[in-house]
């Protein structure tokens, strides 16, 4: 490590480039929702989506870290999202996708299959996606469907990042250790991944998934390129 990692300076500037990310993620706007994969936009730039159980948390997730109370509408009840919604960063190169939730139970057999059979071909065929933020409710990690999204993502080489959700649900050891061992798991897989904690409702984590989709979409504030694939 260099002295500036230490300086006064190094800190200023890691606080204006968390600033300068969390104002760049305010700027996203709705820009539309895709009932099928046909009907998705143009398949150029850069997107990131997001993914996992119905009740994970993905649109009180997007609400977060852009701060807005309303992009990602959440509802309480599990499987109504059932478009593939996309999001632009004021720059639509620039994306963030909400896919539809699995694992739903309320919803007819025949309604799950269609789903599923369009985000499948969302996942193999979308060729500006370059990363996925797979959801996991912190008590319930790395569930059948959770694991089936990470070997699709192992076999498409596309990188991952884990968010436990929801982490103010339990006390702090408890967390650090489900943290830990899905950090083990996802290491046995030797897929590009990471994994940290988050919680919506206490504002937890928002800076380390912010950095992470700076990343992925290219987007240096202060002229610095972001960290790669933070963990808390």
């Amino acid at each position: 490590m260099t002295d500036a990692q230490f300086s006064p300076l190094s800190d200023t500037t890691n606080a204006d480039a968390q600033a300068a990310t969390r104002r760049w993620l305010q700027q996203c706007q709705f820009l539309l929702s895709a009932p099928t994969f046909k009907l998705c936009p143009p398949d150029t730039g850069r997107e990131v989506a997001f993914a996992g159980r119905s009740n994970a948390g993905k649109s009180s997730c997007i609400n977060a870290i852009t701060n807005q109370r309303q992009l990602a509408r959440a509802s309480k009840t599990p499987g109504r999202t059932q478009m593939i919604n996309f999001f632009h960063m004021g720059e639509r190169e620039q994306r963030l996708v909400d896919l539809p939730g699995y694992g739903y139970a309320a919803v007819p057999e025949s309604l799950k299959k269609d789903w599923q059979t369009e985000l499948e071909r969302y996942l193999v065929s979308r060729q500006s996606l370059i990363g996925l933020v797979l959801l996991n409710d912190i008590r319930h990690p790395l569930t059948h469907f959770d694991r089936q999204m990470l070997h699709w993502a192992h076999d498409g080489n596309l990188p991952v990042h884990v968010l436990l959700t929801k982490a103010d649900k339990l006390p702090f050891g408890a967390s650090k250790n489900t943290l830990l061992q899905v950090k083990r798991e996802l290491d046995k897989l030797r897929l590009a991944s990471s994994v940290q904690l988050f919680s919506a409702h206490k504002k937890q984590g928002i800076d380390a998934l912010a950095a992470v989709l700076a990343n992925w979409l290219d987007f240096s504030p202060v002229g610095e390129s972001v960290q790669d694939h933070v963990r808390d």
